[in-house]
């Protein structure tokens, strides 16, 4: 049955009318949810052509204020607890090196090329801490953790001593063996492998531990002679002579102590 025109006018103003309250209510229905909302997001609700509500959430731009960092705060806290643990570097250094018949100067050159003595350095392929292990070689000497700086340095050490042993006659493949792996040396005919980063390599630990070893012969021939210029210009103490002494008893047994009477030298004799 077909609806006249009146009753199609009703319904049309009974449509929006409804639409009007669901306006409201969904307003105050957003006004209430929303009142705990920062002020920079807006919840706002519309109805579209079909009378339908659609909510909309607009966030406005937030201006952050630039912190201020002091000189204090600059230093991270993995930086701190690094100067912090490699402050015993050098006596574990000598330790391992002595323990493992190694150079300490070389292992001091690797360490300087390899981590500049940052003990949580990290590189791009993987290596780890100080002398910087490869997960696999820390597995193959038992390092538990790489960024220990004991761990990590003897691991080290018994690695460039493993290599020193497989090429005693060339230290410049201990020292590319170390970067590149003993395979790569190897492979190419016991030379330095055709590698950039491994001749770099090489080039800078070999600079490093020449210049510390002319360095350290320099000064062991230095202090001799300082300890003999130091002894000749130490004052001489004069040299004191004591008189014999005579020790008699008389008749009454008393014990008497008298300096013995100087005797003549041999050139006054006659």
């Amino acid at each position: 049955m077909g609806l006249c025109l009146k009753d199609r006018h009703v319904l049309r103003y009974a449509g929006v009318a409804l639409g009007l309250a669901f306006l409201v209510s969904g307003a105050a229905y957003g006004a209430s949810v929303t009142k705990n909302v920062p002020p920079h997001i807006k919840s706002v609700v519309r109805a579209d052509a079909h009378g339908r509500l659609i909510r909309t959430v607009i966030v406005s731009p937030r201006v952050v204020q630039p912190t201020v960092v002091t000189g204090s705060q600059v230093m991270s806290e993995p930086e701190s607890a690094a100067t912090a643990d490699a402050a015993g570097v050098p006596d574990l250094v000598e330790a391992a090196a002595k323990r493992y018949d190694v150079d300490p100067l070389l292992v001091h050159s690797v360490i300087q090329v390899e981590s500049n003595y940052n003990p949580y350095a990290v590189s791009p392929k993987g290596a780890q801490g100080l002398m910087q292990l490869m997960p696999a070689t820390a597995r193959r000497f038992g390092v538990r953790n790489s960024f220990d700086v004991k761990e990590n340095i003897d691991a080290g050490v018994r690695y460039l001593k493993y290599l020193a042993t497989l090429f005693p006659q060339d230290p410049r493949l201990t020292i590319a063996a170390y970067n590149a792996g003993e395979g790569a040396v190897w492979k190419y005919g016991n030379t330095i492998p055709p590698y950039r980063e491994t001749e770099q390599y090489v080039y800078r630990v070999g600079m490093k531990y020449g210049k510390a070893r002319r360095a350290a012969e320099k000064n062991e021939k230095k202090q001799p002679a300082e300890l003999e210029t130091a002894q000749a210009a130490a004052p001489s103490e004069p040299q004191v002579t004591y008189a014999p002494v005579q020790a008699f008893v008389d008749s009454d047994g008393r014990l008497h102590l008298r300096n013995a009477p100087a005797t003549p030298s041999a050139e006054h004799n006659p």
